[in-house]
């Protein structure tokens, strides 16, 4: 009977045998000094209540995760996954209160932050139909535009594209090939791609779903070109055939977000009506006139652009929360894992006991804290500059992006290999994780250009400080500054290795700004040199000096971040957290030094005897933050139904 039985039993339907018992071993949390949930309040922010109302939704059965290799399948899933989340009305806390709207961006920005902690899919297609489509027609466009549009936008009932970016062209928007040319005589546009490196590309939204695009092209009026601007271009008809003029092709199978529609658009002499342009900052009247309150072109393009920085605040944010989660995942099982130990101990040991594990994990888990708390301040900073000058903001904005994105990539693959093969099963989701973020470090700006950006903002903010000076001023400003990097490389500040030292929040914010005022200082004087004696001209000089460039940006972001992390500690009362809190931001401070020491030896800043108390600190970091190491990832709040991972679970 017994054997009768299991001829009929598929194998997936054999009972296994009764001793093997399907569950990891239990996550060893150390008893902790501090409450994770009051860390996650502190992380949580004023917006408590919409991050839950998201996790809350996250967790539906309807939003499990699609582990197939079905593209078709995987577009319709993230599809459906999207309008469920516009019917909830996550879009209208974004939009204009004239049309219904909130007008909550920070609200808006922690809702997306904390979708990031599903399907990054699901992110990138709303980010496409809500910052970029909707987002492009509320800051650039005016109140017919917004009218007439931004509801359906937010409800997800009219799908839309942000077409920008060009196969010819990427970071370089003024050199768009694309061209919008003033038809007097149908009072319309006429939209088109004057050759194959013309097609928008890279579109999402496009493949699919998509109805109508916002174009950026050159726009021509009367024989005059005034540059980049938008325009609003139906793609589809109602049945979701492309339109007459109107060539899409799909961009196929990519390295990850799959479940995104991308594809490529071409215009053949395509009319729209002259009310569809986004006249916000620039218009053409009725009787064929182009006008606008700013008048140099530049001046214009960057304006509109700037408009935008929404966008990578929330690249940033939603980067951030990946890492978060792939570091979840890794800490935990770390935490469970065990591998090897003493011949006399009763069980191996665990993986975050080891101290090479320890150093993967603990400098990244410090980092992530840094960079939350520093994007907290740029989303505070986003709501205070509405005009006047937004160059500190679009500086920040670029930088953290560029930054954080970067961090993302590295932290993900560290967490990968932090889990063996584990880490290599899609049900683990480090993969999805690796693959899905890899295009942030080049989408809403190529970090190596925005890094550039964040440089040449740097020393223009020089050139109009020094400017500004009287003779006797202008001497004593670089005499100070000179006289400030002579202190800081005494004997007694280089050969200083006491622990206090070390961990006083002083020396550490003086040794980053050392660093970055000596490269902008550095830079400042490359750049006159190949201007005034090379007789080279801005662009030439800057490409000659792009390396040292990168340097200035780098430290200056990361001057930054300590910046806000100390003061963030400075201002909290004593209490447990408080001091937790001060460990990782020694412990960031202090591996980021580490890791730049080879220029702070060069530069004096560092004896060799230093440089290796800084290691050593670091590595007694490591052990100090490791007990707490589970209940600081636990504090991130990432519901189990979301990270999905069984070894973290």
């Amino acid at each position: 009977m017994k054997v009768m039985l299991e001829k009929s039993l598929s194998v997936d339907e054999r009972p296994g045998p009764v001793f093997m018992e399907r569950t990891y071993p239990p996550i060893e949390r150390n008893t902790a000094t501090f409450d994770p949930k009051v860390l996650q309040l502190l992380l949580d922010g004023v917006h408590v209540e919409i991050r839950n109302s998201v996790k809350q939704l996250m967790t539906q059965p309807e939003f499990r995760y699609y582990y197939g290799n079905d593209i078709a399948l995987y577009r319709k899933k993230v599809l459906g996954w999207m309008k469920r989340i516009a019917e909830t009305g996550i879009g209208r806390i974004v939009l204009p209160r004239s049309v219904g709207g909130e007008e909550d961006l920070p609200r808006f920005i922690a809702a997306f932050e904390t979708l990031a902690f599903h399907d990054l899919n699901l992110i990138i297609k709303l980010g496409v139909q809500l910052g970029l489509f909707a987002g492009s027609i509320q800051r650039l466009g005016t109140e017919y535009h917004h009218q007439k549009y931004l509801p359906d936008a937010a409800s997800g009932t009219l799908m839309g594209c942000f077409g920008m970016t060009e196969i010819g062209h990427g970071s370089n928007v003024q050199g768009l090939e694309t061209t919008a040319v003033y038809h007097r005589p149908s009072d319309s546009f006429i939209i088109h791609s004057p050759g194959y490196t013309a097609g928008k590309n890279y579109i999402g939204n496009a493949a699919d779903d998509g109805r109508l695009a916002v174009v950026f092209a050159q726009l021509e009026v009367n024989g005059k070109r005034h540059g980049v601007h938008a325009f609003l271009v139906p793609i589809r008809s109602e049945n979701g055939d492309p339109l007459p003029g109107v060539t899409i092709e799909d961009n196929g199978l990519k390295m990850g977000l799959n479940g995104v529609d991308n594809g490529r658009i071409w215009f053949d002499q395509v009319k729209v009506p002259r009310a569809e342009m986004l006249n916000r900052f620039a218009e053409v009247t009725a009787e064929g006139q182009y006008q606008s309150e700013i008048q140099g072109q530049a001046e214009r393009f960057f304006t509109m652009i700037g408009t935008l920085v929404s966008g990578r605040i929330s690249i940033a944010a939603t980067a951030n929360s990946a890492a978060k989660s792939a570091l979840t995942i890794a800490t935990r099982y770390a935490a469970r894992r065990r591998q090897f130990g003493s011949p006399k101990a009763i069980q191996e040991s665990l993986l975050l006991d080891y101290p090479a594990h320890q150093r993967k994990l603990c400098p990244l888990i410090a980092k992530v804290f840094a960079l939350d708390f520093a994007l907290k301040h740029l989303i505070d900073l986003n709501e205070t500059v509405h005009s006047g000058n937004s160059r500190p903001l679009e500086t920040l904005a670029a930088g953290l992006k560029a930054v954080i994105t970067w961090n993302t990539t590295q932290t993900i693959q560290i967490c990968r290999e932090a889990c063996g093969g584990e880490g290599y099963l899609a049900v683990n989701r480090i993969g999805a994780l690796k693959a899905d973020t890899d295009i942030y470090t080049t989408f809403e700006g190529d970090n190596t250009v925005l890094m550039q950006l964040v440089a040449k903002n740097l020393l223009s903010e020089l050139k109009d400080e020094i400017k500004g000076m009287r003779p006797a001023q202008r001497v004593r400003f670089f005499l100070d500054q000179r006289l400030g990097a002579i202190a800081r490389r005494n004997p007694r500040f280089t050969f200083d290795i006491r622990q206090s030292h070390l961990r006083d929040p002083e020396f550490q914010v003086a040794m980053f700004r050392l660093r970055e005022s000596t490269a902008l200082f550095a830079a400042g004087r490359a750049f006159h040199r190949l201007i005034c004696k090379n007789q080279l001209d801005h662009y030439a000089a800057f490409a000659h000096m792009q390396r040292e460039l990168l340097d200035l940006a780098h430290a200056h972001i990361e001057r930054t971040v300590l910046e806000r992390f100390a003061l963030l500690i400075r201002t909290m009362q004593p209490s447990p957290l408080k001091l937790v809190l001060k460990r990782l931001c020694d412990l960031f401070a202090l591996s980021q030094m580490e890791l730049n020491k080879g220029w702070y030896l060069e530069h004096g800043a560092l004896s060799g005897l230093k440089s290796k108390a800084i290691t050593k600190q670091v590595d007694k970091l490591c052990r100090e933050v490791r007990p707490e190491a589970v209940q600081l990832v636990d504090s991130f709040g990432i519901p189990d139904a979301c990270l999905a991972a069984p070894i973290a679970l």
